[in-house]
């Protein structure tokens, strides 16, 4: 017999993944749950890293934090976290990770349905094993939303996009970080954790900066501290007049303040990364350049994107570094390609 709506766990905990980019597409899958299971409550096993943007997931109850880093067992660590939460009444547990170190807390913490897609010898800690085909879902949204229904059960033909909710703040962040509070703000976020092969040009970025501060918009550099020099160089590269309407905030703000300043951006162009897809989820105008990759698993999800690219020999390659030494899928993609798609966006 099939379960009513009645008759799923309410009760869930998501062990959710480790990425900024492959967080924001997770909320697909709470967005379904809601719909599926109006009372559901769901908390999500995750980083530290990633509360700022859970605690803007209105679908999500609670976030609770995951000690270990990426890739640490911590065996015994992750039975005392199981077995605290073991009293928690989660009825399911739905697991976003393939790793067998993922199924672990949710198996020490008992809980009676654990979820998750075939990978890394998870039999036995696993009870409702999914196997994956890839063909059927080759969108990374479309795994993480088939683990929330019932084994086999179609898709909705159109899954809910990600869409994170800010504060009102923004102002008193503005004042504090000494931001022009009149100009429309251009957002650049020119770096990449995976590596650089990710990397539209530096040079590149400065021509649209210096492009949309002559149409009168300041620029705002945004990432982490790693992207600070990276946002610098850029700087550097701007004509005396343009350069005093551009701000680093590269490690100059926590993730929860790049989030609610991104949301005040009218133009945001970004390469393949986290930050690409949290100005997707704020529903900004954004241009996505891609180069080393492609957009066919994890394209950035929103009614008010272009993703950019040009076809070259050697690629999307997949590679941290250009294997070539040319980076030519970047290095050729022109300016003017992004500032037009720019314009169809914001005019």
């Amino acid at each position: 017999m099939n379960p009513t709506p009645e008759t799923f766990p309410q009760q869930i905990l998501i062990v959710g993944p480790s990425w900024v980019g492959d967080m924001v597409m997770a909320q697909t899958l709470f967005k379904l749950l809601k719909s599926e299971r109006p009372d559901c409550a769901i908390d999500v096993l995750a980083p530290a890293w990633s509360r700022p943007l859970l605690e803007r997931m209105p679908e999500v109850r609670a976030a609770v934090d995951m000690p270990l880093g990426h890739g640490k067992l911590g065996l015994g660590e992750r039975r005392r976290l199981g077995r605290a939460l073991g009293g928690r009444g989660y009825q399911q547990a739905i697991l976003l990770p393939n790793s067998l170190k993922s199924a672990l807390v949710p198996w020490f913490a008992g809980i009676p349905r654990r979820t998750g897609w075939r990978g890394e010898m998870r039999y036995g800690l696993l009870n409702d094993l999914r196997v994956l085909d890839k063909d059927r879902y080759p969108l990374m949204i479309q795994r993480f939303a088939a683990l929330g229904l019932e084994k086999g059960a179609a898709l909705p033909q159109q899954l809910p996009y990600p869409k994170l909710e800010v504060g009102t703040d923004a102002a008193e962040l503005r004042g504090r970080l000494s931001l022009d509070a009149q100009r429309p703000v251009l957002a650049l976020c020119p770096g990449a954790e995976f590596g650089p092969s990710k990397r539209w040009p530096e040079q590149h970025y400065a021509a649209v900066a210096e492009e949309r501060v002559g149409r009168g918009w300041q620029v705002w550099l945004m990432g982490s501290a790693n992207d600070r020099a990276v946002c610098e160089q850029i700087v550097e590269r701007l004509s005396d007049k343009a350069r005093q309407w551009a701000f680093n905030l590269a490690g100059e703000t926590s993730l929860g303040q790049a989030i609610d300043l991104l949301a005040e951006a009218g133009g945001v162009v970004s390469n393949d990364s986290g930050l690409m897809h949290v100005a997707a989820a704020l529903g900004r105008p954004l241009v996505a350049v891609y180069g080393s990759t492609s957009p066919g698993f994890t394209p950035p999800l929103g009614e008010r994107v272009r993703v950019v690219s040009i076809e070259v020999e050697c690629g999307p390659c997949f590679q941290r570094e250009c294997p070539l030494g040319h980076h030519k899928c970047m290095a050729q993609l022109m300016p003017d390609r992004v500032v037009s798609a720019l314009d169809q966006l914001t005019t």
